[in-house]
């Protein structure tokens, strides 16, 4: 089954390069990297484009800016039966592509663990879920969401339930994973299959540039969560 990797990137010329060929290195010649840029300044077009692989589709977000708004627009893109969404200054490890497209053998939607590593790539000492004290259930991921997209991967039927993102969700992860709870079948893996990268520059609603207010964090993102998903699979 064709592979689609989906990454946004912005101003992440510092560590796509290796970010990309980590990946590349694991994908078969009919599989695609989607990348919709979101208005970079700094030379991550040059790179992406000076590694001179077919196999990437460098697209310009057109849609209103932010990191939802440029996943979806990966997304919306993507053309493979498997779905890996990829942050721009990770690195994965290998046999990632490998091990997620065998889970996705008997699952709709598989999340992994991942390495914390320093803006050089060192090993931070733990891993994603070991600070999160990980647990499965949708309550426990509703409180203090697991789904960590740089970890995910899911089948294209996930993908065409999910799409479009409704307007009121934060994060385009924490939407298809809790989906992927209520509406298919969904497992977490304890392999560590990523070094993912915490720098203070990281652009996500779980990194250190978040400037949500706390009442925003526990209550309105939660509620606007729960709507949406009711009003998904009323409408569906």
């Amino acid at each position: 089954m064709m592979v689609s990797v989906c990454m946004a990137t912005y101003n992440g010329g510092q560590y796509i390069k290796q970010q990309l060929e980590s990946i590349l290195s694991q994908m078969a010649p009919d599989d695609e990297v989607v990348i919709s840029d979101d208005g970079s300044n700094d030379n991550t077009r040059d790179i992406v484009l000076s590694l001179g692989d077919n196999r990437i589709r460098l697209l310009e977000n057109s849609g209103s800016h932010g990191f939802v708004s440029n996943f979806e627009n990966a997304l919306r893109n993507a053309k493979g039966e498997i779905i890996f969404l990829s942050d721009q200054d990770d690195v994965w490890f290998d046999r990632k592509v490998e091990m997620l497209t065998d889970a996705l053998k008997n699952y709709d939607l598989v999340i992994h663990d991942a390495q914390l590593i320093d803006g050089d790539g060192k090993s931070l000492g733990k891993t994603y879920y070991s600070t999160l004290h990980h647990k499965t259930g949708f309550w426990a991921n509703l409180w203090k969401t697991r789904w960590l997209g740089c970890c995910m991967a899911f089948r294209r039927e996930v993908l065409d339930y999910c799409l479009p993102i409704p307007k009121s969700i934060v994060a385009h992860d924490y939407w298809i994973g809790m989906m992927g709870m209520v509406k298919f079948r969904s497992c977490f893996l304890e392999d560590v299959l990523i070094g993912y990268r915490r720098h203070g520059n990281n652009v996500s609603t779980s990194s250190e540039k978040s400037d949500n207010s706390l009442w925003y964090k526990l209550v309105v993102k939660r509620t606007n969560l729960l709507v949406s998903i009711l009003g998904r699979l009323i409408s569906r």
